[in-house]
């Protein structure tokens, strides 16, 4: 049984130390930036979104929990009275492919909805497929794609 529970202030550290690392490689494996100035702008950027931690206005973030087993974490935002994003889902390895991802989607629109949200974004990187896949089962749809291309 899937279930999520309000990060305490040092399972937020520890996911805050893992979350900058993961995002700074992402948008490097991404080609958005590159590897010197990463963590600085991931850095950077978290702490615009969670200048008070896990005690930051209208930020939720959770542990998914598997009973007493931490198997994973998900931040929801609420970003205006009636919509929310998913800044981050993290499925820890080797919990990775047995349905937390699922599950944990389905409870933090739950969540949502006592928020009063009504709509959820999300982002996913164009190379994360198995995310991709899981978000498009649970009804999401792409609003905006963004290409590239190497041209050297």
């Amino acid at each position: 049984m899937v279930k999520l529970e309000e990060m305490k202030s040092d399972e937020f550290q520890k996911y805050l130390s893992y979350a900058i690392k993961n995002y700074a490689d992402e948008h490097v494996k991404a080609g958005n930036w590159g590897e010197r100035e990463a963590i600085s702008k991931a850095t950077l950027e978290f702490e615009g979104l969670l200048p008070d931690g896990e005690k930051t206005v209208n930020q939720k973030l959770f542990i998914i929990r598997d009973e007493e087993q931490e198997v994973g974490m998900i931040w929801l935002a609420k970003v205006s009275p009636n919509k929310g994003f998913i800044y981050d889902i993290n499925i820890y390895e080797g919990y990775q492919g047995r349905g937390y991802g699922k599950k944990a989607m389905i409870e933090i629109e739950e969540v949502a909805k006592n928020l009063g949200i009504i709509n959820i974004g999300l982002h996913v990187f164009g190379h994360n497929k198995p995310a991709r896949g899981l978000y498009e089962k649970l009804g999401y749809i792409e609003t905006d794609i963004l290409m590239a291309k190497d041209i050297k």
